[in-house]
């Protein structure tokens, strides 16, 4: 085409007869144009694929998460996004400073909460924009829709976060790879499905989308780059806790690229930008405030900050300082690092600066929190992490992930000493707590997105290409050796000379038989399949149901949906007054204030362990001194989860050792743990079980009525089905508590309790019936006058006379 063009050009205008030489056709530029034009197809070609490949993962990501919504509705799950759909929910409604300074009276009564000043606010602003933007644009939603469909939404933007710093980290395939396994990967799934309103649920796509800036920031050394990853700390800052990883692991990778002789320029920007715009950021959030510099999670970033500083400042000053003097200024810089350090210690002794949290002790020693701070143990996604966890929830990325940690240590840079310090970190603390699963997905997708790119990228080249690609070179090194003297053409360089297809070489000796490559990629291809078919069965059947409404499936499949926590709720809601005060464990304070609207003494942000263990004492003691706690707080109704008719596992029989323990460590004198257990040590229910469990305000409210009950002919009277065996303290009263309401599957009971002015006394006998009555404080008020009675103006009464008629004056 382009050549029929050119020759068309010359015959309309032909070259003049005075010229020597009429050089036809220039073929050069046409070669040139030829190769940008494919270059630039294959670009877009490129560029088509990556979004394609981006939109289906945001797509797939987003469709696996509605397992839930489809199988039950549209609703909010578990415990903690009931509050966050409530305090958005207020934020709409009443405006975002009023938000701010909201006192929630229906939260740990009688002490009220500050929400503005005790929560991370960024999941409920980021809702309420866009719910603002909606009602902008004329588009009815209701806030309940938004936050039941924001994480799954939010999935498709942290696949393509980790799509971005993958590609900074090694390739673009690699990054195409990770999207794909993050989009569907259970271990990120069971933090973001449809209707799991929780932070989480958004700060894994502010966590990638740091690490991918401040990548960016390193190895550009930009002061714009720098300050993006300020912003993006600073919205992590405001969605969740866990922005406490990032404040500790972006130092470290600085500390130890200077251990490793790595600084530069690049790095000295890009730090002390993101450290001091990223402390400032972050101090305004209210639940924040001064605690970057205040707490000792913080200090390392500090630290790090005047390091790198000090080591600055020495890079500058050897430009123009002898030897002598730069040994003189480094004494001076190591004199000022031990004053400041023993500054910091002693501002940590005298409590300005607080020591490490219980929660951060809890890492590092697992059995800390068991004996110290038993709250934290009691949560069961604060448990150490089995080795079925990680392969259920990461499946062959268990296996894939230390290929890509290899490869990232083999080729080591800046930015990829980064990603081994991320991953090792990551392991460590998933293998701690089974919460923190959620921190090691993101690494593990990115680290196996490079092993498989890697793997893909050795067996699917084709093994003459090196051969072809330096043909094509030599080739053209020829055409231009030819332009420049073409009387070099005559003579024939044994390099240059073209083989005949017979004659060229098939490889080097160590390449790969087609058969054996086409069998890896196969096998890699299966592997992938069973990775996707695994992510979907797990989502389906583990991550997508709702924690208030049940399904039990029957022999022949038929599924029945157990209701009964929204059935109690909406008693509550509808027969209980609006100022009444509701007792349960804290577990279900967030459901109660959401659904019923009622006011409870504890819920789930635990604050107060004084107050937590006040409860778990009036469920571990006995129906009478439970009732003086009970009085005390002014209770109206106890809530309790009962799991036996059933074999619910999660109720509050099984949870109960744990509220004898919270209340053990603030009450040590009225609550032991060991009174609760048989001489032999085991916790039993049955007629074996101790006289202080069969006799607790628990097992009576969940056992009351219970010995009336026979599940079936097999089982004897009140058979508990979750504990398999025979309760032992069937038939008994309760006297201070009556029962107002038990579920359909005696799932919830709820219980009255009475006032001290209407429930019945117990009989005294006669014989100790006594009124005792203190001599010096009683009081005769008889008087002279009043000793004997009398009438005034009484008519006489005369024997055998009528009475006479008083005549009226």
């Amino acid at each position: 085409m382009q050549l029929n063009k050119a020759t068309a050009a010359i015959a309309a205008n032909p070259p003049s007869s005075g010229n020597k030489k009429i050089s036809f056709f220039d073929k050069k530029p046409i070669v040139k144009q030829v190769k940008s034009s494919t270059l630039t197809n294959i670009a877009g070609l490129n560029s088509l694929i990556t979004f394609t490949v981006l939109l289906l993962a945001w797509i797939s990501g987003f469709a696996s998460r509605l397992f839930a919504v489809i199988r039950f509705e549209s609703i909010i799950h578990e415990f903690d996004p009931w509050f966050n759909y409530r305090a958005t929910a207020y934020m709409v409604q009443h405006g975002f400073y009023n938000f701010l300074n909201w006192f929630d009276e229906r939260a740990w009564y009688p002490l009220g909460r500050i929400v503005g000043g005790t929560v991370y606010p960024g999941l409920m602003i980021t809702s309420g924009s866009i719910h603002y933007i909606f009602s902008s644009l004329n588009i009815p939603i209701h806030i309940r829709d938004i936050c039941v469909f924001l994480a799954p939404i939010f999935s498709g933007l942290t696949a393509i976060s980790t799509y971005y710093l993958t590609k900074e980290l090694w390739s673009a395939g690699a990054g195409l790879f990770a999207a794909c396994f993050i989009a569907i990967v259970p271990g990120y799934i069971s933090r973001s499905v449809a209707g799991s309103y929780d932070n989480e649920g958004i700060a894994i796509f502010a966590l990638q989308f740091t690490y991918y800036l401040w990548v960016k920031s390193v190895k550009s050394g930009s002061i714009f780059w720098a300050s993006m990853t300020a912003l993006s700390y600073f919205y992590m800052v405001s969605a969740w806790g866990g922005y406490v990883f990032i404040i500790n692991l972006i130092p470290l990778h600085v500390f130890v690229l200077l251990i490793m002789n790595r600084f530069s320029q690049r790095l000295f920007t890009s730090y002390t930008t993101f450290y001091i715009l990223g402390l400032l950021f972050s101090m305004q959030i209210p639940f924040v405030g001064f605690q970057p510099i205040r707490t000792s999670e913080h200090m390392a970033a500090g630290g790090v900050f005047c390091l790198l500083i000090l080591i600055g400042t020495l890079k500058y000053l050897r430009t123009f300082l002898t030897k002598s003097e730069i040994k003189y200024f480094g004494g001076i810089v190591t004199g000022i690092a031990i004053i400041l350090l023993t500054v910091l210690i002693g501002l940590t002794y005298a409590g300005f600066v607080a020591p490490w949290s219980g929660r951060f002790y809890s890492l590092w020693d697992t059995g800390y929190a068991k004996v110290h701070i038993p709250i934290i143990a009691s949560v069961s996604e604060h448990q150490p992490t089995t080795w079925f966890s990680f392969f259920f929830d990461l499946h062959i990325l268990v296996t894939t992930f230390p290929v890509g940690l290899w490869y990232c240590i083999k080729h080591i840079n800046d930015e990829r000493v980064f990603v081994v310090l991320y991953a090792i970190s990551a392991v460590y603390f998933a293998g701690v707590m089974v919460r923190l699963m959620l921190t090691l997905t993101p690494v593990v997708c990115m680290l196996s997105g490079i092993a498989f790119s890697g793997l893909l990228e050795l067996f699917l080249k084709e093994e003459d290409r090196d051969e072809n690609s330096g043909l094509n070179a030599s080739e053209e090194e020829s055409e231009e050796e030819q332009e420049k003297s073409p009387g070099r053409a005559l003579y024939d360089k044994a390099g240059k000379l073209r083989r005949m297809k017979h004659e060229k070489p098939k490889g080097n000796g160590d390449g790969l038989g087609s058969n054996v490559r086409n069998g890896v990629v196969f096998f890699i291809l299966v592997l992938l399949m069973m990775f996707t078919v695994h992510c979907t069965w797990v989502t389906s059947n583990a991550y997508s149901s709702p924690s208030i409404v049940l399904a039990s499936y029957s022999n022949d499949g038929g599924r029945a949906i157990l209701d009964d926590f929204r059935e109690a709720y909406y008693w509550l809601a509808q027969n209980t007054p609006t100022d009444a005060r509701i007792m349960s464990w804290w577990d279900y304070g967030y459901q109660i204030a959401g659904m019923a609207n009622r006011t409870t003494l504890v819920d789930n942000n635990t604050w107060n362990n004084s107050h937590i263990a006040l409860v778990g004492k009036a469920m571990s003691s006995n129906e009478s001194a439970a009732y003086e706690i009970m009085t005390s707080l002014d209770v109206d109704y106890v809530l309790v989860i009962f799991g036996g008719m059933i074999g619910y596992s999660g109720d509050d029989i099984n949870k109960f050792l744990w509220m004898v323990r919270i209340a053990e460590g603030e009450h040590p004198q009225d609550i032991r743990e060991g009174d609760y257990f048989t001489e032999r040590g085991e916790f039993r229910i049955d007629s074996e079980g101790s006289p202080t469990l069969l006799n607790s305000l628990m097992y009576k409210l969940s056992y009351y009525r219970f010995g009336e009950v026979k599940i079936d002919y097999r089982s004897p009277y009140g058979y508990d089905r979750t504990r398999s065996a025979e309760i032992g303290n069937k038939h008994f009263q309760i006297t201070y508590l009556e029962e107002a309401y038990t579920s359909e599957h005696w799932l919830v009971r709820i219980y009255r309790v009475k006032k001290p002015s209407e429930f019945n006394r117990p009989r005294i006998p006669i014989s100790k019936r006594q009124i005792i009555r203190q001599t010096s404080s009683y009081i005769s008020r008889k008087t002279a006058r009043k000793k004997k009675g009398y009438i005034k103006k009484r008519p006489t009464v005369i024997k055998g006379q009528k009475l006479q008629k008083r005549i009226s004056t």
